[in-house]
């Protein structure tokens, strides 16, 4: 199958016209809209515009709140509780960090929890946000949706999902470091990719229903379903277990147990800390050894096939620069469940394929 590529700003507004659609006012539209085009520039497919068919369908079954806000429902000045109320977790979790940058400035810490909110996608984002204020974060994240997604290290079914976490670190007069990933060997979106654009898996990233290793994607979706393994064996398996603990019991938003199977609300729930680092060492400290550990991570000899040691978040503006210039490529099933979304909520294709500029 052949992919289609269309610009980040075509891709945006026909995204905006969908949720249009979908009853989202102007402001949601943007966030989720600027959200899921980043996500494809910088290479993460799995939290881009192939989630907007999910997200589509959920609004329009009523699964998740349209328009809504992040609630904030305990404010002990550095420490907040916010409730997303099943609303888009691009909005809560954007105005969730946007409260708690404030009171960084006022406190130099804010200690976040939000939970109930829908998909919050890519965490990276919200780093991001944070960095950008010149603020440290760190944030765990766990969520439930139907089923779950990830076995524990030495188990052979699904018991939690994959959990990630995610660290920013700002450098002044550079770019922030960025870690973001999910705490299972691939993100279940990434499977998902694989699976519509008719690719295998690597090996031993995923079990089949039976709990044997399989490469074929399928094998996550389609019942009876698998499982995918944590990385890092039980390292990767002890991280994923207090992201769910962190964001999910810390948070009051809850972890998984047997009685939230089939659940058919997607909630995740964060827990966020977010830091000024002048009340600590100093940004002028931070900055100059951040400057010069960077610099002797990447004076390493790069090993054979390897062109030069990146630091983490280097891959995604690489990938972004790339294709803000050459435009993003998107498979033919997702490109065709995007139509259908938009079809679903009264935005014909010839409008899609008018904004993107694709012959559809």
């Amino acid at each position: 199958m052949t992919d289609i590529t269309v610009s980040a700003h075509g891709l945006n507004t026909a995204i905006r016209a969908i949720l249009a659609g979908a009853g989202s006012h102007e402001r949601e539209q943007k966030l989720v809209a600027d959200h899921l085009v980043l996500a494809n520039l910088t290479g993460h497919d799995s939290h881009g515009v192939g989630m907007l068919p999910n997200y589509i369908a959920s609004a329009r079954e009523g699964r998740h709140r349209v328009n809504g806000k992040a609630e904030l429902v305990d404010d002990a000045g550095a420490l907040l509780t916010f409730d997303g109320g099943t609303s888009y977790g691009q909005v809560v979790a954007f105005e969730a960090m946007e409260i708690a940058i404030e009171r960084v400035r006022r406190h130099g810490v804010a200690v976040v929890s939000i939970r109930n909110s829908n998909h919050v996608g890519r965490i990276g984002h919200w780093a991001e946000q944070c960095a950008a204020s010149g603020y440290v974060s760190i944030h765990f994240c766990c969520g439930f949706a139907n089923r779950t997604l990830v076995a524990p290290f030495g188990g052979t079914d699904a018991r939690f999902g994959t959990n990630p976490f995610c660290a920013g670190f700002p450098r002044p007069g550079d770019e922030p470091i960025i870690l973001d990933f999910a705490t299972s060997k691939i993100a279940a979106g990434k499977v998902r990719v694989a699976m519509n654009k008719g690719e295998t898996l690597p090996e031993e990233v995923l079990l089949d229903a039976k709990g044997k290793p399989t490469t074929d994607p399928k094998q996550l979706y389609v019942p009876p379903t698998g499982a995918l393994l944590p990385i890092g064996g039980h390292k990767g398996y002890g991280l994923a277990f207090i992201c769910e603990l962190f964001g999910g019991a810390l948070s009051g938003g809850g972890t998984w147990t047997k009685a939230k199977l089939g659940r058919r609300v997607n909630v995740n729930n964060m827990f966020s800390i977010v830091v000024d680092p002048q009340r600590l060492g100093g940004r002028d400290v931070m900055a100059e050894e951040a400057r010069n550990f960077a610099e002797w991570v990447k004076a390493s000899p790069p090993a054979d096939g390897v062109e030069i040691v990146l630091l983490p978040g280097e891959p995604e503006r690489q990938r972004k620069k790339k294709r803000l210039a050459d435009g993003i490529p998107i498979d033919t099933n997702t490109w065709n469940e995007v139509i259908a979304a938009a079809e679903s909520v009264g935005v014909p294709r010839t409008e899609i394929a008018h904004l993107v500029g694709v012959i559809l």
